[in-house]
């Protein structure tokens, strides 16, 4: 396997004098800065379950591996067939199931009783249904009209042996596994997973196990954007709270830089008195802040620690969110080998009505209702958390200004299309 490219430590640095960067400038620039930085492991097929592939995967062998009957019933040559409009052909002894074949020829104007999945005898080409014959006396009896090589799979017919089967950067899901197992498949080069680690920061955060004052809050985002990585795919780690010193910060750093990939912070990332997290990261790290044009969400703090990259998103949950969906998702894919993985949306119907100034991308939380239409939460406010609970996607609004009347269509991205 070729040597791993590692991230250069100016990888996050944005082209000079932008102030607000569009949202598709900013995962451009994603997508060309990063690279896959996670080796290769061979592993079972059925330890396998939503790795991705390190190599294309050929099939070794055909699937079906034989042409086989498609319906319980008769195989015979379509060739025995007359003009007549009822046919008759004689039954030979015994039968082809699958498993149990038949290894003798059926001559014309003869049949054999054939099951499903069964291989197709010496002679058959063609089968009919049990429910279309009648059979008396050794003698099958149909009415004519069936057409040739009906009720047959060829062999191969799906994927021919040697021919590639799925592609690298392939995830592989329940289906992906059924069908490598199906060709003969039973072990797959994968890359190792991505350790992601997730790490928050603040005095005022508190664990749901512990008390909390009127000053203080329960640290939502750690939990959240832990389960977004697993759902995901990646190992996350849980390197908790640092609190709002710079010792601390450096040390939790250290700490990620020693036992993962990359790292997700929340908080801290801004330009306040306490945002630790930026100063370190700008006094011994090369620090971004991007500036993106988008809503919810704040300057994201882009940085190389000691060769980790470190995706700095904001404290708020919405916020917190929404960003690691948008930027850190498809970024970490590539660090994965999975290649860059882009939402698919949906145009469906509003039912809400929204003017929009020029300027910003909005993201809405959104869901759909019964009649396949898609409606936002009550409030945009990026300060309630509810509304990640409430909503199963996004409403994607433009960059440009927009007015939105209800019945128009609007761009719907299915939090799904995130994994």
């Amino acid at each position: 396997m070729a040597e791993i490219p590692r991230l250069k430590d100016d990888c996050f640095a944005l082209p000079e004098g932008a102030h607000w960067t569009p949202v598709d400038q900013a995962l451009a620039h994603l997508r060309e800065q990063m690279r896959t930085v996670v080796g290769v492991e061979t592993l079972p097929i059925t330890q396998a379950s939503g790795r991705i592939l390190a190599t294309d995967v050929v099939a070794k062998r055909a699937n079906p591996p034989y042409a086989n009957a498609a319906v319980d019933g008769y195989g015979f040559a379509y060739a025995s067939l007359t003009a007549a409009d009822q046919q008759e052909l004689a039954l030979v002894d015994g039968r082809s199931a699958a498993g149990a074949p038949f290894y003798g020829d059926v001559p014309l104007a003869q049949a054999i009783r054939i099951l499903t999945g069964a291989s197709l005898p010496q002679g058959v080409d063609t089968v009919i249904m049990q429910e279309d014959v009648q059979v008396e006396d050794g003698v099958l009896r149909f009415e004519s009209g069936i057409k040739p090589g009906a009720n047959c799979r060829d062999k191969g017919e799906d994927i021919l042996a040697g021919a590639v089967a799925l592609e690298i950067s392939t995830r592989l899901g329940p289906q992906e596994l059924g069908l490598l197992v199906a060709l003969g498949v039973a072990e797959v080069k994968v890359y190792v997973r991505l350790r992601v680690g997730v790490l928050s920061t603040g005095d005022e955060l508190r664990q749901p196990f512990e008390p909390a004052t009127a000053h203080q809050i329960y640290d939502a985002n750690r939990p959240m954007l832990l389960a977004l990585l697993h759902d995901w795919g990646f190992e996350a780690v849980d390197l908790g709270v640092a609190s709002d010193n710079r010792a601390a910060v450096v040390a939790a750093l250290d700490k990620a830089a020693e036992c993962c990939d990359a790292l997700l912070t929340s908080g801290g990332a801004s330009a306040g008195d306490e945002d630790h997290m930026a100063a370190v990261l700008a006094d011994q790290a090369q620090l971004n802040l991007w500036r993106i044009a988008i809503k919810p969400g704040r300057p994201l703090a882009l940085a190389m620690w000691r060769g980790l990259p470190v995706f700095g998103l904001p404290g708020n949950p919405v916020a917190a969110f929404t960003t690691a969906l948008v930027f850190a998702r498809p970024a970490l894919g590539v660090l994965q080998g999975q290649g860059w993985q882009r939402p698919r949306a949906t145009a469906l119907p509003a039912t809400f009505t929204k003017r929009k100034k020029a300027g910003r991308r909005e993201f809405l939380r959104a869901r759909r209702n019964e009649d396949g239409a898609v409606e936002t939460f009550a409030s945009e406010g990026s300060g309630r958390i509810s509304g990640l609970a409430w909503a199963e996607g996004f409403v994607e609004l433009p960059d440009e200004a927009v007015e939105i009347k209800s019945g128009d269509f609007v761009r719907f991205i299915p939090f799904c299309e995130y994994r």
